[in-house]
């Protein structure tokens, strides 16, 4: 896969568009290691990202974004008020639990009636989502273990099961923050 590094932008974004329609998973460098992603609303790709982790389904997972226009139809409807408070925050290392829609997939927010939405401060991420419409965003590596801080190894992990993007982790040492919105109360 050495090659990856050498195809244009654009031919990356093809195949990772591919491989997202056809239901596959992606990895993808975030701002503190890679993260597994896949489209938030495809079932099929869910379940493969919670197998690749071996993550329990009851847990859910956090969807990057590039704008809040992106997440409007994963969160219920927001007030003017409550998106100029998250908009102070993003793009920023912090994960909010916002009230889910109704078309979100019970394999996406867990047992909660939230989902964790984040708009990174991650330039490749964010671009990549901008590029690519909403992604899943967990970290690569199996559950419990250390995260992948590489596209190496993340292909000596998981290997052809996903596409592995190159590129540069940000130099954040811990995960985003995680925010309950509605209460303020930090969960992480």
């Amino acid at each position: 896969m050495r090659f990856l590094r050498q195809l244009p932008r654009a031919a990356l974004l093809r195949r990772a568009r591919a491989r997202l329609k056809a239901g596959g998973v992606i990895a993808y460098p975030t701002e503190s290691c890679y993260g597994l992603g896949c489209n938030p609303l495809d079932a099929r790709a869910l379940r493969r990202v919670i197998a690749l982790k071996g993550r329990p389904n009851h847990k859910g997972l956090i969807v990057i974004a590039a704008s809040l226009e992106q997440l409007r139809p994963l969160v219920a409807p927001l007030s003017a008020d409550d998106e100029a408070r998250l908009m102070a925050r993003w793009p920023g290392p912090v994960t909010f639990l916002l009230p889910a829609s109704r078309r979100v997939l019970p394999l996406l927010r867990g047992r909660h009636k939230t989902l964790a939405v984040r708009i990174p401060d991650h330039d490749g991420a964010r671009h990549l989502a901008a590029a690519l419409g909403p992604l899943v965003s967990t970290s690569a590596n199996p559950a419990g273990q250390v995260s992948l801080k590489s596209a190496r190894a993340c292909r000596a992990t998981f290997g052809e099961r996903l596409l592995t993007l190159p590129g540069r982790v940000g130099g954040r040492r811990s995960p985003s923050t995680i925010i309950d919105f509605a209460s303020g109360r930090v969960l992480r």
